[in-house]
């Protein structure tokens, strides 16, 4: 059974277009176990600043990538969502290794992050349309979700893509991280907890309708 759960019986042009429909299956139709865990590059801001830096010398512009990925729990759409150090959230993705394609690049994020085997062909990720672009002027600076005229030179830019989630699937995650399901209603706007990229995500989603199917 199929529940359309916006909260609007109107049809405009854009949700009556089946692109615009968006399948979110049930959070207890996945499996979460757990898996070694992956050492963090940076103790400190200062040392993820040096490495940003040297990184920028060696390559130029950082580019990340990360996933946008919705479950169902208690009727309302949860976005997935990594949890560090038990305070810093982070959406699942990471920065690209030169000339590395935007999509083949967030596959291996994802598959080092949430699936058993890093080289292995278990999940076949979907990765759909970018749904917005942030960028970093300087390497302190926060991101914006957009390029400023006067910067000729930024130093990071972060691209946030749909994923889409078959009716099932396994999700292993590093045991020193957390995959949490937080609701879209805590997330919009909420600055404080999350940062700018991941409570302006509501707002990117806004153009959906949200499909909710139960098993």
């Amino acid at each position: 059974m199929s529940v359309v759960a916006n909260g609007d019986s109107h049809e405009t042009e854009n949700t009556s277009d089946q692109s615009y429909v968006l399948d979110i299956y049930p959070l207890s139709s996945y499996y979460f176990g757990s898996k070694e865990p992956i050492p963090f590059k940076d103790q400190t801001l200062d040392d993820r600043i040096q490495r940003m830096k040297s990184n920028y010398a060696a390559h130029g512009l950082r580019t990340c990538v990360e996933a946008v990925i919705l479950v169902e729990l208690f009727k309302h759409p949860h976005l997935l969502l990594l949890q560090v150090r038990n305070s810093i959230f982070k959406l699942p993705g990471g920065r690209l290794r030169p000339g590395e394609s935007d999509i083949d690049g967030l596959k291996r994020k994802l598959k080092r992050k949430l699936s058993l085997n890093e080289d292995g062909n278990e999940i076949d990720w979907e990765v759909g349309e970018c749904l917005g672009m942030w960028w970093k002027p300087d390497f302190e600076t926060l991101l914006f979700p957009y390029l400023p005229p006067n910067v000729k030179r930024p130093k990071e830019c972060t691209k946030l893509f749909l994923v889409k989630l078959p009716v099932s699937q396994k999700f292993i995650v590093p045991n020193n991280m957390k995959l949490l399901a937080v609701p879209l209603c805590q997330i919009h706007d909420n600055h404080k907890t999350y940062g700018p990229v991941i409570s302006g995500v509501p707002q990117l989603l806004s153009k959906f309708s949200f499909n909710i199917i139960d098993s």
